[in-house]
């Protein structure tokens, strides 16, 4: 109950904003931020946003392999992947450790589910196989994967290895998605689950051929996949739905995705990569017959969160940056505003409740 009091508090400024369009939307939450490359872990709360700097620091850690932080559902903690494990902090940065793996680790990435209550991670070693292990929020390990020899594709234009993670309500059990280059083009999809319930390894499909898939993102009961002709959703054999993809998005091709709850709407954001021209960030809102431009990047954009307050941060390597998504929605003013401008290799953020 007290969470639910604390949302709510945050989101009825916002929807009155949405409401009159007469309310902007300021910081109200805490932001977590990997920097240094990974070496620095900072978390900040918002100040007097007439200042020149709106946020300061709450607490500052360095940490080692840093690779990405996740609000968990409590909206009071975060997960912070490390390359040896997964730990659960608070916004002082005291740390509790998630469940030890039964393999050494060497973690790449980690995807939550739309829900943030389960966390599912990738390992890969030098040399060694790709592993997955889904987690509770709480870090208790759910269930490993062993999954089929991946053999590494050089052309520098191919589809990143992505992952998503699902819960299957009809069989009561959680499905992770996997998406990796493929020798000769496009993608090859493989789906992780346990057979039967309480199973500690889980049970890998054969890898599937399919479109070049770039990215992959929560959305309800869905996943998302970011592909070269669009937007779309995965049926679930893990194919992209060509003839379900979303219409506000066009036809584009698109590298990155990330979703996040505004208010009671869930937000999606697409980006195109691309190394040479200036790529458009636009954001959905599940109404607007097209998708809207929040801003552009040519090549260095790292990570995206939408708060439930009503903004959207992004974060290249130097700079973290807000936009209001109430008044871009509405009226096209994103009210942007520098939040830091002097950051080293950032890497991640992510927000936190006060």
């Amino acid at each position: 109950m007290k969470r639910r009091t604390a949302l709510s508090a945050l989101v009825l400024p916002l929807l009155l904003a949405a409401c009159t369009g007469t309310e902007e939307a300021t910081p109200t939450l805490t932001l977590a931020l990997l920097t240094d490359g990974g070496a620095t872990l900072r978390t900040l709360v918002p100040g007097d946003d007439t200042s020149a700097r709106p946020f300061t620091d709450v607490a500052s850690k360095s940490v080692i392999g840093g690779v990405s932080v996740d609000t968990l559902p409590s909206g009071r903690r975060f997960a912070l992947t490390l390359t040896g494990g997964i730990e659960s902090r608070d916004a002082q940065l005291n740390a509790v450790a998630f469940a030890a793996l039964p393999f050494t680790p060497c973690l790449r990435q980690t995807a939550t589910s739309a829900a943030r209550d389960r966390l599912l991670t990738l390992s890969e070693c030098e040399g060694g196989p790709q592993r997955l292990a889904l987690y509770r929020e709480d870090g208790t390990l759910v269930w490993t994967a062993l999954l089929p020899t991946f053999l590494p594709v050089m052309d520098p234009d191919a589809p990143p290895i992505r992952m998503a993670v699902i819960r299957d309500t009809l069989e009561g059990r959680d499905v992770a998605v996997v998406t990796r280059p493929r020798l000769g083009g496009g993608s090859e999809v493989l789906r992780a689950a346990p057979l039967n319930t309480g199973d500690a390894v889980a049970e890998v499909s054969v890898p599937l051929p399919v479109p070049a898939v770039r990215d992959l993102a929560p959305y309800g009961s869905q996943i998302l996949a970011a592909t070269d002709s669009g937007v779309q959703p995965l049926k679930t054999t893990g194919e992209p739905d060509a003839a379900a993809a979303i219409k506000a998005f066009g036809t584009d091709r698109y590298d990155r995705l990330w979703t996040g709850t505004a208010g009671s709407r869930t937000l999606v954001a697409a980006w195109a990569h691309n190394t040479t021209a200036t790529g458009p960030l636009l954001l959905w809102d599940g109404v607007r017959a097209t998708a809207a431009t929040v801003t552009s990047f040519v090549s260095d954009l790292r990570d995206v969160t939408i708060t439930p307050d009503g903004l959207l941060y992004t974060l290249s390597g130097t700079a973290l940056t807000r936009y209001d998504t109430v008044y871009g929605l509405a009226q096209g003013n994103w009210r942007a505003r520098t939040v830091l401008d002097t950051l080293n290799d950032a890497r991640s953020v992510t927000w936190l409740l006060p």
